[in-house]
């Protein structure tokens, strides 16, 4: 970067709030030599500010993009998929551990006893660095855990990477979508992004950025660690049609400001901004002042 002759503009996506010595000074001088620095969530924001001592005007927050999706009742969709008459409860992304789905699973024996037509896909093939280290270690672990559960009738594995076009057909189908990530200190999901601009109800922990964008009855956040309480509010939303209408129309309107068309009008105003200033290749990095 320093090498660079234009201005560079930096995207951050993961930002770790413990952070060892050298992963905070590497960030902060790409920061430093940064004509602006983005990132995609208030609490990304806070981050910076609190563990980094970054000076807030530094910064600029633009949420994660997602496509333009119109609000589909998924019963349309679950035919071509085929889950006719199915209630579908969906996760997607590269499969590896740190992702919760064993909570999910440790809950569903409940939600079928409740609600005897549920059906928790999981969709996605499995992360390729894992893949090179153990195979399909991890993916055959959930799969006896299934088998040991006796939910093999009510699980599906979906063993690929999708398009956005497939993608879009599965969010559109679910009717409720999870991330029971464990890591409360998550910053940014972009399956979380993707499912609210379907307008699906999300059930999710309440890690940094489900708890910023679930916010005002946008979502349901639960407990990591209690199956029980994640089939309780799996149940909830399962049962009521007008709760899980209103919960993904919430969340569906929220998330018209990260529509691409929206989130490149905000890139294209601070490339605008950024190229305007006079170059500076050196300037030192705005922090705040020190904490006791």
């Amino acid at each position: 970067m320093r090498a660079l002759d234009a201005p560079t503009v930096s995207t951050l996506h993961t930002i770790l709030r413990h952070p060892t010595p050298n992963q905070r000074a590497v960030l902060l001088e790409l920061i430093r030599v940064s004509a602006a620095t983005v990132v995609m969530s208030r609490s990304a924001a806070h981050v910076l500010t609190g563990t980094y001592g970054v000076a807030a005007r530094s910064l600029d927050v633009i949420p994660h993009g997602v496509p333009n999706l119109p609000l589909v009742p998924s019963e349309t969709i679950k035919p071509a998929l085929d889950l006719a008459g199915r209630e579908v409860i969906l996760s997607f992304g590269l499969l590896g551990p740190g992702k919760g789905h064993e909570l999910v699973l440790e809950a569903l024996p409940a939600v079928v006893a409740a609600r005897p037509t549920a059906c928790y896909v999981v969709l996605g093939a499995t992360h390729p660095n894992l893949l090179a280290v153990e195979g399909e270690t991890y993916r055959r672990s959930l799969e006896d855990r299934v088998a040991r559960l006796g939910m093999g009738r009510h699980v599906r594995f979906v063993d690929r990477f999708v398009g956005r076009v497939e993608l879009t057909r599965w969010l559109e189908g679910a009717d409720v979508f999870v991330t029971p990530y464990p890591n409360l200190d998550q910053i940014v999901s972009g399956t979380l992004s993707y499912a609210m601009g379907a307008g699906r109800a999300v059930v999710s922990t309440p890690y940094a950025y489900a708890a910023e964008l679930l916010d005002g009855g946008r979502g349901v956040l639960v407990p990591p660690g209690s199956p029980a309480a994640w089939a309780d509010a799996l149940i909830g939303l399962l049962e009521n049609d007008e709760l899980r209408a209103a919960v993904g129309r919430r969340a569906h309107e929220h998330s018209r400001s990260m529509i691409w068309s929206n989130v490149g009008a905000q890139y294209r105003q601070l490339f605008a901004r950024v190229m305007a200033r006079p170059p500076i290749q050196a300037r030192p990095l705005p922090l705040m002042a020190a904490r006791g």
